[in-house]
């Protein structure tokens, strides 16, 4: 068996002392241009040349969540592509969404501006009743996050393509539906697949349907998010702000707006990042599987781009 190692902007050393301690039978390699043709490939971001090269290949996986950079490459033939189910992501995710949301529910930005002048500062404690969340994506990272923040007792809705159901979450499902959902929204939370029906899907007359003083949280991906529609609906007093992870351009350039806007909070792509050691468990009791002939879970179907 070969499993060759393509991650761009990764360190592999470790990534392959991993894969080769939990699969002494292999061969692991970190793929060169000319490689022997391998049975497995672990990869992020590759360059078309190393996918025309590995012809070959029996499954493709992928070390992030989002798979929506591989699904524009043109892949070999035969090999299926398999994202990974969770590997620690899901409980970062909660916990960068759950502060997102409980510091704009409590003010505490508001706080922070006031400490740093000095002033002593009240402000009337909040209904969460006022504040339904809605979560847009319940893959295994929306659900996590749908379920955390219903343990805070914030009113929650859930939109997906399929209908799904959450215990303590309304959940809503396809096009027909998303305008209710958003209407019963007033804090946003995206973390939808990026796919082309997904992409813009945050823009103008879609935003504008959430409830006034509504609140965007993207943390997903950045071609989801119109940047311009989201600043002017800020400007315009129908949103009360935003914080963002994820951007059209990473790094987010120097001189975009959202680095100097009051009233949004970036983040430099970190809310949920792939563990390794979990991600290789992952990813070797899936090769151990599929050795066996046995099902596994995460393979991507082209067609829905997840």
């Amino acid at each position: 068996m070969r499993i060759t190692f393509c991650c761009t902007d990764t360190q592999a050393e470790l990534w392959l002392a991993g894969l080769r301690e939990a699969l002494p039978r292999a061969c692991v390699e970190p793929w060169v241009s000319g490689a022997a043709q391998a049975d497995y490939a672990v990869v992020w971001a590759p360059p078309q040349s190393f996918l025309d090269e590995q012809h070959d290949l029996k499954v493709i996986f992928n070390i992030g969540a989002g798979v929506d950079a591989l699904m524009k490459l043109k892949l070999p033939l035969n090999a299926k592509v398999v994202r990974l189910d969770d590997a620690g992501m899901s409980v970062q995710m909660a916990e960068f969404v759950c502060h997102a949301v409980t510091r704009h529910f409590r003010e505490l930005g508001d706080y922070e501006a006031d400490m740093a002048q000095r002033i002593w500062s009240y402000r009337q404690p909040r209904s969460r009743s006022s504040f339904p969340v809605g979560v847009m994506g319940l893959g295994v990272l929306g659900e996590r996050v749908a379920k955390a923040l219903a343990s805070f007792e914030f009113p929650v809705n859930g939109w997906s393509r399929s209908a799904k159901a959450i215990e303590g979450v309304q959940c809503f499902s396809g096009p027909a539906q998303l305008d209710m959902f958003l209407a019963a929204t007033r804090i946003l939370v995206c973390l939808l697949p990026l796919t082309p029906y997904t992409k813009d899907i945050m823009r103008r007359d879609t935003l504008a349907r959430l409830q006034p003083g509504g609140y965007v949280i993207n943390v997903a991906r950045g071609a989801h998010l119109v940047d311009n529609d989201l600043l002017s609906l800020i400007d315009d007093g129908h949103l009360s702000g935003a914080t963002l992870d994820v951007f059209r351009t990473e790094p987010l350039p120097q001189d975009h707006p959202f680095w100097q806007h009051p009233k949004i909070t970036v983040t430099p792509h970190t809310s949920a990042r792939t563990i390794r050691d979990e991600s290789i468990a992952q990813i070797v009791g899936k090769i151990d599987a599929l050795e066996r002939g046995e099902a596994i879970a995460g393979i991507v179907e082209p067609g829905r781009g997840y």
